[in-house]
């Protein structure tokens, strides 16, 4: 089917819970004013705005169960249970005449390895979403039928712990043997069918010495290549985004021999708080046809069908704050032809400091580089809840660790081997705060760190003079081109407070060491630097 039938089957039979006290029939999928020629607005199940990283597993078949990396939001799923599981699924589909929507794509867009991907699921709204988001008729791809993966994706089961030896009512696995995905249960959010395939995909293309990566890549004027790896509010999105540089990808990118490519064919935008002036692809992407926007309520007083795309209120996180949405790169002004671009010369490691001690830039060595990206650093502001006061640090291995199959080391080895290849530098980019942390300090300003960015993508740090940032064994420049007061650079002077500042940076090495510590990477191979 195509996306204008995909569009009227969501409306007319995607049926589920939309309400936590509703029915399981309710509609799930509506049209805009613009009926099919603007986007499908589509609505979870309240349980599921987001990835359900606790009901996420690999079969713990015996060929694999010492090489996945299993941990808590990627479990062992008992091989006997899965088993037993598959019969229930396919009793349950034929008892009910399930209809089925159908979609043939690719994890990445390189022919030399692509991996076909086949998603088969109740809702064509999920049929929709993986047709925006992968490549599609790729010419050279080889052995197409040996080596396609296939999701089932089966929203109407509700999994029963004690018969499917499954968590909660909802199962998310990853069978290697048989190249099957399953979603079982109420996991409807769509982002789980691009997820899902990228953590197969980290699976498989290490072992053939590929690097998967969790990042945004981009390419110069000059063909010179970026990725940019970072959590969530870190800038990834928007610092990738650049009208002077062609776009690879936002967010899941190959590293190969034959250089970088987008393992998808889309992007999956957050929209709350959207700012559509400075982010004006995204803003225009809502109106598309083919486009689905998620979670995303309607005006008060008013049917999502009056309402038209760019009346939507984004600030309305109501239903989720992790509202999406989805479109294909054809909609992107700028982006590299076939989502392919060249080895990359620069390296950027996103974090968003918000205890506002970590320094604007820092220069890192092959070693620092390691450390760094295992450990994944960024600090979340304060929270809402009672009592919680001060940042939280957040770390998730390698940029991207519920999705990461192997041990960590496997990643970080490639990415230094692949760096010393190529060449290629790297840095730390704090686009968190300055002066204090949240609260009392200011947020990095967007212009300043854009200087960084581009001072480093030019070559501009690679001689310039550094000095050592003792507390957290960080190099950083005393200088840059384009950073008139050189002062910022190091992140004590911006503090009237030294021995706050001291304190505040003791205390987030001790975050680091800690984790270091709890995740034994030092028995992976990895050396501790901070």
């Amino acid at each position: 089917m195509g996306k204008t039938e995909l569009f009227h089957e969501a409306i007319a039979n995607d049926k589920g819970r939309v309400r936590r006290d509703g029915p399981s029939n309710e509609q799930k999928a509506y049209p805009t004013v613009l009926g099919d020629k603007g986007p499908l607005v589509y609505y979870t199940d309240p349980d599921c705005t987001g990835r359900r990283t606790k009901d996420t597993f690999a079969v713990a078949w015996p060929e694999v169960e010492n090489e996945i990396w299993f941990k808590a939001d990627l479990g062992k799923y008992d091989p006997a249970k899965y088993e037993g599981l598959l019969k229930n699924l396919a009793k349950h589909l034929n008892d009910k005449q399930a209809s089925l929507y159908v979609k043939d794509v690719f994890m990445g867009s390189d022919p030399d390895f692509a991996v076909p991907y086949r998603f088969v699921g109740e809702y064509a709204v999920h049929a929709a979403f993986v047709d925006n988001m992968f490549p599609k008729d790729l010419v050279g791809v080889k052995d197409v039928d040996a080596r396609r993966w296939t999701m089932l994706n089966v929203p109407s089961y509700v999994c029963e712990p004690e018969r499917d030896g499954s968590r909660s009512e909802v199962a998310i696995i990853i069978d290697v043997r048989n190249k099957l995905c399953i979603v079982a249960g109420r996991a409807d959010y769509c982002g789980v069918n691009k997820k899902t395939i990228f953590t197969v995909g980290n699976y498989l293309l290490p072992k053939e010495g590929r690097l998967s990566m969790h990042c945004s890549a981009n390419v110069g004027e000059k063909g010179d290549g970026a990725i940019l790896f970072g959590l969530s509010g870190t800038g990834k999105t928007t610092l990738s985004a650049d009208a002077s540089r062609k776009l690879i990808g936002d967010d899941e990118t190959i590293w190969s021999d034959n250089g970088l490519c987008n393992l998808e064919g889309g992007c999956y935008a957050k929209l709350i708080n959207l700012d559509k002036d400075a982010e004006p692809v995204i803003a225009e992407a809502l109106s598309k046809a083919g486009c689905i926007i998620e979670n995303v309520p309607p005006l008060p007083g008013k049917k999502i069908e009056e309402c038209h795309p760019d009346e939507l209120d984004l600030n309305d996180g109501s239903l989720a704050e992790n509202t999406r949405l989805s479109y294909p790169l054809e909609v992107v002004p700028n982006t590299m032809p076939n989502g392919r671009g060249p080895h990359p010369q620069t390296i950027v490691l996103l974090t968003a400091d918000a205890y506002g001690v970590l320094p604007p830039v820092s220069i890192l060595t092959p070693e620092d580089v390691m450390y760094h990206f295992v450990s994944g650093f960024t600090a979340r502001v304060a929270g809402t809840e009672v009592g919680v006061t001060e940042p939280q640090p957040t770390f998730s291995a390698c940029f991207g660790g519920p999705f990461m199959s192997h041990k960590p080391n496997v990643y970080a080895e490639l990415l230094a081997k692949k760096m010393k290849e190529h060449k290629a530098r790297c840095i730390l980019l704090n686009t968190g705060w300055s002066g204090g942390p949240y609260g009392v300090g200011k947020r990095m300003s967007i212009k300043l760190t854009r200087a960084l960015l581009n001072a480093a993508l030019n070559g501009e740090l690679d001689n310039v003079p550094t000095e050592k940032l003792e507390i957290l064994n960080l190099t950083i420049p005393t200088a840059c081109p384009g950073i008139p007061d050189a002062t910022v650079l190091n992140p004590r002077n911006t503090w009237a407070d030294k021995a706050a500042y001291d304190a505040t940076a003791t205390k987030l090495r001790d975050s680091f060491r800690k984790n270091f510590e709890s995740k034994g990477f030092a028995a992976f191979g990895i050396e501790a630097r901070i």
